[in-house]
């Protein structure tokens, strides 16, 4: 048997399938998540994955199938997840119920633990703090929304379009621009939003960033070096003195370095599967694609349309 896998170099027309052999011990994948971050791997504009894998690459944090010894399993991956056969570490990997379908399964790691980082390892909430999500209908932000009421905070939204209103159960739902005051912002969306969402900060608050979406090129698939640069330039810059005295914080993480510190990777996955199967957590709306279509999958999401995960098919 040999695998099928995804290389990314660029722009969409970069998107190779290849074949290699199959390694041993590998998963049979049947679900692959895909998250935002990949289209900037795919670009190269990723720094850790120029760290730890190099280019071309292949991307993919989550899986989703049918392990060597038959126990149906969702798995985290350092990239790579693109592919029809996956070789995980076993700490890495974990057992899925028979009720949960693989596409669901490949829709939750990434997304929810990026949230269960930014809120309980950073954003330290208490019951009743007033929390600000942006893009609060994709995967990470209803996944924030979610973690937020089962820590018992009001949660406001920020929807980039009308017709994602409706899908966000918030507090209080805002179409691009927002006002209020806030314990925490969650804000991924770079330079556009920065300025505003620190100055949004009640004393003490922390605006939390895991990512740089406004830098990001709208169409063709490719690093936009004049988008990339003007961001890099609009993007504010945070002085410790005055954060001292205004009494706000501001901290940023990757997830893809959390695989550094696989104790704490199992201990927000195992809190995250337990509230899953108790049923305080739901998963957004997921679309699938086969996995010859994946740049379809990486236009779509790039365009800022779609509503809750999309996920490849092998």
């Amino acid at each position: 048997m040999r695998r099928v896998l995804i290389r990314a170099a660029g722009g969409y027309d970069k998107l190779e399938i290849v074949e290699e052999a199959d390694p041993k011990g590998a998963i049979d994948v049947r679900a692959i998540g895909v998250n935002y971050a990949d289209c900037v791997v795919r670009m190269g504009l990723y720094a850790s994955a120029k760290k730890y894998v190099g280019w071309p690459i292949t991307p993919g944090f989550d899986i989703a199938g049918v392990a060597p010894d038959g126990r149906r399993v969702v798995a985290v991956t350092r990239f790579g997840g693109y592919a029809s056969r996956v070789v995980v570490p076993e700490g890495q990997v974990f057992e899925i119920p028979d009720d949960v379908s693989f596409e669901q399964a490949a829709a939750f790691p990434t997304a929810f633990l990026t949230a269960a980082y930014a809120l309980f390892e950073l954003a330290a909430p208490r019951p009743g703090m007033r929390a600000l999500v942006h893009s609060a209908a994709g995967g990470v932000g209803s996944a924030l929304v979610q973690l937020l009421r089962i820590a018992e905070c009001e949660v406001h939204g920020v929807v980039g379009s009308e017709h994602k209103v409706d899908s966000v159960p918030v507090d209080r739902v805002f179409v691009r621009e927002w006002d209020g005051d806030y314990d925490i912002v969650f804000d991924a969306n770079g330079y556009k939003t920065l300025r505003q969402s620190y100055a949004s900060l009640r004393p003490t608050g922390r605006l939390i960033i895991y990512g740089f979406h406004s830098m990001m090129p709208r169409s063709g698939g490719k690093p936009d070096w004049m988008r990339l640069a003007w961001g890099w330039l609009r993007t504010p810059r945070f002085n410790p003195l005055d954060m001292t005295g205004e009494n706000r914080s501001v901290m940023g993480f990757n997830l893809s370095y959390l695989f550094d510190h696989n104790d704490r990777l199992q201990e927000l996955m195992g809190r995250l599967l337990g509230w899953w199967q108790e049923g305080r957590l739901t998963l957004p709306k997921i679309t699938t694609y086969p996995l010859d279509r994946v740049a379809d999958a990486h236009r779509d999401l790039e365009s800022g349309q779609t509503i809750g995960k999309l996920v490849l098919v092998p």
